[in-house]
């Protein structure tokens, strides 16, 4: 069936924008053949704005809508992500949206993620209920693979919003960063590394106290702009650092963390799931980013480099942080080494963090010299840093992990995610050997505050490094 439908002007700037890259703007949606004023319950769909993703729209039925994914600017390989608003709906109306045309075979969807949902009078994230979510190959769609999800709308004056995962934009980061700028904290600094192809901020941040000679811990997240769940383990590394927690403190007197929060601001921006504004994925870029079409890559590689060839700074840990759509709980890769010292080494990390987060899975962590993953940070900056140096992807499911003793999937939440970071940063405790500088009776006064600290090991961890998969991939 053919749609009728109507443009309405946002009268925005930036939704004209979103709508050349080709998101729908205020579109309703009404029978084919229908003529007269829209009506209550003729759907008005809605991408015009930050992060927002999705391309067309189908009438199938009243209640039935066919949902196509936006592809990623300028390349039309990734179709994953979307974000989306629905309005002008009528009060128990009831519907499905199928979404068409995932460039993903695999999913978790197959195991009970849901996409996520808000509303104005309603605007907490919540999952659907996973009994509404449905995922298939359709013999409709050249037997591409459709998730199908069952809503029912309540309140008529409502604007709902749908998006395949938690969002976290561009102008939230900004907002956060400048609300820690104006904390004035002599330990903080944030400085503008470079500006991205459309002139938006490439921020980094340097968390310290002053004085001596430290190692340094290099953090990057979003260089794949759909992994939302990346920010949030990223805005919980940062929120334990800069807080006044005992562990925090004696972190930022032995460590310095260089914090890169936000690395691909563009395809963010413009709701794309792998790639820059330009098409290309940017972690396939390290070896030699072009300082015009990979300019925020360009910019880090280059810090990176220039802090490598300093006598006086000693870079330890670079961590890239991302989100998984086929796999539950965090884990991490990490790189082949011939020296069996130097693999042993490269695991206590991985181990004693499965031992402070009770989401993060030993088992699933593993260590690879993939072909396609050459251009990745890990595996570009594992080649260049010297061997007292390791280089991690730390990733985290979309969905869930299982918690302790449970076979049953608990989803993330957005405070869950940040818990994960906070056990990120708290691992380097461990891992430096510090705890002895820890005043026990400041400690406990922090135990009811942070949630999630020192909380035990995880069902996921064990002692053996043999747990962890050493994979050679030539």
């Amino acid at each position: 069936m053919e749609e009728s439908a109507r443009e309405l002007d946002t009268g925005s700037e930036a939704g004209g924008d979103d709508a050349l890259v080709g998101n729908v703007s205020k579109l309703t949606v009404t029978p084919p053949g229908y003529t007269g004023a829209p009506r209550k319950g003729h759907l008005i769909f809605d991408a015009c704005f930050e992060s927002g993703n999705l391309g067309r729209v189908d009438y199938i039925s009243e209640f039935e809508f066919d949902l196509f994914i936006r592809p990623d600017t300028c390349n039309p390989r990734f179709r994953v992500w979307f974000n989306f608003t629905v309005e002008h709906v009528r009060e128990t109306q009831r519907v499905i949206f199928n979404m068409v045309n995932f460039s993903k075979t695999k999913s978790l969807y197959r195991d009970g993620m849901a996409p996520v949902v808000k509303s104005t009078s309603r605007p907490k994230w919540q999952r659907l209920p996973a009994k509404n979510v449905y995922y298939y190959r359709c013999p409709d769609h050249r037997r591409n693979y459709v998730m199908s999800f069952a809503f029912c709308f309540d309140r008529e004056d409502d604007v709902y919003q749908f998006a395949y995962c938690y969002p976290y934009t561009y102008s939230r980061l900004q907002h956060y960063l400048s609300s820690l700028e104006q904390r004035n904290l002599d330990y903080l600094k944030r400085e503008q590394l470079g500006l991205s192809v459309q002139q938006r901020r490439l921020d980094l941040l340097t968390i310290t106290n002053p004085e001596r000679e430290k190692r340094v811990v290099f953090l990057t997240a979003r260089v794949h702009p759909g992994e939302s769940p990346a920010s949030f383990i990223c805005q919980g590394v940062i929120d334990f650092l800069v807080s006044q927690h005992p562990v925090a403190q004696v972190l930022r007197d032995h460590v310095v963390f260089k914090i890169v929060p936000m690395l691909n601001p563009d395809g963010v921006y413009l709701g794309n799931y792998r790639c820059s504004l330009m098409g290309f994925d940017l972690n396939r870029h390290w070896q030699d980013p072009s300082p015009w079409a990979h300019p925020t890559l360009h910019a880090v590689k280059q810090l990176i480099v220039q802090m490598n060839q300093d006598p006086k700074v000693s870079l330890e840990f670079y961590i890239d942080v991302h989100a998984h759509s086929t796999m539950m709980n965090g884990f991490m890769y990490g790189n082949v080494f011939e020296e069996e010292e130097r693999v042993q080494r490269q695991a206590v990390f991985p181990r004693l963090l499965c031992h402070n987060a009770p989401d993060f899975s030993l088992s699933s962590t593993s260590f690879n010299r993939d072909v396609v993953k050459a251009g990745t940070g890990r595996r570009f900056l594992g080649g260049l840093l010297d061997d007292t140096s390791y280089c991690y992807t730390l990733e985290v499911s979309f969905y869930s992990y299982l918690a302790a003793g449970s076979t049953t999937p608990v989803p993330y939440t957005e405070d869950s995610y940040m818990k994960l970071g906070r056990n990120v940063a708290r691992t380097f405790l461990d891992y430096y050997k510090l705890n002895n500088l820890i005043d026990d009776n400041k400690l406990s006064s922090h135990i009811k505050s942070h949630v999630g600290i020192g909380r035990g090991p995880s069902p996921n961890c064990s002692h053996k490094v043999g747990s962890m998969k050493l994979t050679k991939i030539s």
